[in-house]
């Protein structure tokens, strides 16, 4: 390859902001490896060159970076993208349940970063951009502990961006808010049902799933992601539309009384015309 080639590591690239990210990178002539745990070749972008990859098995994820090390002999960019979401009250979603999400989600993300950065020290250069969410500083009704997962994603960027920016390695974080992604599609829920919170739960689900479908494409953040690519000097932070754009303003401004309404609003979760339950209700399994 030439020599000037960035190579870029995406993980979770058979689909939304992953795959719209490798064909927008691979277009632009970077050297592209995506990821998933069942790769097939992709016929719309034969530039990206696919590799299996589970972020939650250590052996995986070695050999995964070791491939594109042997191949390519350098990492120049990992786009950390692998997630899912995992729906119910948090009352509902079951200690194991929370474990498996934070799995992907946050300890995915850094064993990733972990096994990309000894090569990046070597080089004295790197990005990395980990993809974390609206949800990540403004969290989502019956989206909790998938809201956690993110919040914890931003706190280990912002410490790491500390430690290895004297190494010449960036860190930065892309927060989308809704994109019309397989997130929703492939949303989880909690195992336990708690009757009492369906009135809410019912309310929250249908304003996401508007949001959702309504939402722009994930190029949206693919173009976001190749700006802190190309850039000499990447920011911290990254807001994907102008949903989460308002929202951190909102944040920022408004006393937390009026931010909460606002969200209780948000995703319809006013309480006047819903009657109370008649018994006490107990977790139940589906």
């Amino acid at each position: 390859m030439p020599t000037n080639q960035k190579v870029v590591l995406i993980t979770g690239a058979s689909s939304g902001i992953g795959r719209s990210t490798a064909h927008l990178l691979a277009a632009h002539g970077y050297r592209v490896f995506g990821t998933s745990r069942r790769p097939t070749p992709d016929t719309r972008a034969p530039g990206v060159e696919m590799l299996a990859l589970d972020v939650c098995s250590d052996s995986s994820v070695a050999a995964a970076v070791g491939a594109v090390l042997e191949r390519a002999g350098r990492i120049d960019v990992l786009v950390n993208n692998a997630g899912y979401e995992l729906g119910g009250a948090v009352e509902e979603v079951s200690i194991e349940e929370a474990k498996r999400q934070f799995e992907t989600n946050f300890y995915g993300a850094m064993r990733m970063m972990q096994a990309v950065l000894p090569a990046m020290r070597r080089q004295r250069s790197g990005k990395i951009v980990n993809v974390a969410s609206l949800a990540g500083f403004a969290p989502v009704p019956f989206l909790g502990v998938y809201s956690a997962s993110k919040f914890a994603l931003e706190g280990l960027s912002e410490t790491l961006r500390y430690e290895v920016g004297p190494l010449g390695i960036s860190v930065s974080l892309v927060e989308p808010g809704f994109l019309k992604t397989a997130l929703v599609d492939n949303r989880r829920q909690a195992a336990a049902h708690i009757a009492d919170y369906d009135p809410w739960r019912e309310r929250a689900q249908r304003a996401l799933q508007e949001y959702e479908h309504a939402a722009p494409s994930p190029l949206l953040a693919a173009n976001c992601i190749l700006q802190i690519i190309a850039s000499r000097s990447p920011r911290l932070r990254y807001r994907v539309g102008r949903d989460a754009r308002s929202v951190s303003r909102l944040r920022r401004l408004l006393p937390e009384t009026f931010f909460e309404r606002g969200v209780r609003g948000y995703f319809k979760l006013d309480t006047r015309d819903v009657a109370p339950a008649a018994s006490p209700a107990t977790p139940r399994r589906h």
